[in-house]
């Protein structure tokens, strides 16, 4: 069997958000956008200038508001149109709370920095979390779920014929170099009677869309149904995708609400008072959600982080049934869907030991 990555990749690396595209900057009254970005210092400076301005002007209109600082999984889009809605309708500042949106600079800044108490929360990916806290003993405690289900799918061009698992035996696929992607292609075929020696694994970084129109790859894995599948419907190529959950991987919880330990002591009402605002905001998002991601593209950063309207409309499409169904309310806890997914890591030696879930779920009075 090739040689699998060593294992501590997947505590470092936030799989689930390397095709999470674009950002945005809120200028909404109560809340100030802090880019953590260290991609370039002239970047840093502009983005820290924006902040300082905010920052003033939410001081001074917003009084007595106690900060909170919620650290995305990645530059905003779609997915998080909640927070932008509540911070525009003034949601959070009902319950006295002036929300600073940071962008993560490194892919765990999210589970790194809550764990640590430098941000009041983050947006997290549930194998990630299970892993961090069970093999590295890291300090966090999960508030809520924000996206129930998968969004990684296995796509390719429609002309390679490649519906399902096992017609990937003999093919190159491309992925973004993360170690549970080569988990999940392995389940995959161990599932349909195959050996993970039948494909040929290959990092293309984020590369993934152009590896896959050039040739360079047969299928791609770590690509998202909400956005590089109709980013590449948009530019008129033939795509197709199979859902890797019906592969035998599991249904694991895509993104999710995350604070620390120290916070869930000390600071509980609030956490709940975000939460309660948050869940108003995404009221709004089912209610109008052509209005709310309106609001995010209102506030996108166009100069570094430009979005695509039809590309966010879409991907709003695709979301909004998988942020709340019959089995699970916006930001509640599902136990069960926590456990299996910790037997499933367990199973495939990603974690060295049993989770230990009771320990992560929190109990935050609303």
């Amino acid at each position: 069997m090739k040689k699998m990555k060593k294992l501590s990749a997947i505590l470092l690396t936030a799989a689930m958000a390397l095709s999470m595209a674009a950002c945005g900057n809120s200028s909404a009254s109560t809340s100030t956008t802090e880019a953590a970005s260290n991609a370039s210092e002239s970047t840093a400076e502009t983005q820290a200038d924006t902040a300082s301005s905010e920052a003033a002007e939410s001081t001074a209109s917003n009084g007595d508001l106690e900060d909170f600082s919620i650290v995305l999984d990645w530059y905003p889009n779609a997915v998080h149109s909640f927070i932008y809605t509540a911070i525009e309708k003034g949601y959070y500042a009902e319950e006295g709370l002036n929300v600073h949106v940071q962008f993560p600079a490194n892919t765990n800044d999210a589970i790194t920095m809550t764990a640590a108490g430098q941000a009041d929360a983050g947006l997290y990916y549930q194998p990630n979390i299970i892993s961090t806290a069970t093999n590295q003993d890291v300090p966090v405690k999960i508030l809520g779920t924000i996206v129930q289900h998968p969004l990684n799918i296995v796509m390719s061009m429609k002309s390679s014929n490649i519906t399902c698992a096992k017609d990937l035996k003999g093919k190159i696929i491309g992925y973004p170099g993360t170690v549970d992607n080569e988990y999940f292609v392995k389940a995959m075929m161990e599932h349909n009677g195959l050996s993970y020696d039948d494909v040929t694994m290959q990092d293309v970084g984020f590369d993934l869309n152009t590896s896959l129109i050039s040739g360079n790859v047969d299928a791609v894995i770590g690509t998202y149904i909400n956005h590089e599948y109709p980013a590449l419907q948009k530019e008129g190529y033939d795509v197709t995708y199979f859902d890797i959950t019906k592969e035998g991987c599991p249904d694991y919880e895509e993104l999710v609400l995350v604070t620390g330990e120290n916070q869930v002591k000390n600071e509980s009402d609030k956490l709940a008072r975000f939460i309660r605002a948050s869940r108003k905001g995404f009221q709004d998002v089912l209610d109008d959600p052509q209005g709310c991601l309106q609001i995010l593209l209102n506030n996108q950063d166009k100069a570094n982080y430009p979005l695509d309207s039809e590309v966010e409309e879409k991907s709003m499409e695709i979301l909004l049934p998988l942020m709340a169904d019959n089995s699970a309310d916006f930001l509640t806890i599902n136990k069960e869907s926590w456990q299996n997914t910790a037997d499933w890591l367990l199973k495939m030696g990603i974690i060295t030991k049993a989770a230990n879930i009771d320990a992560l779920v929190t109990d935050i009075p609303q």
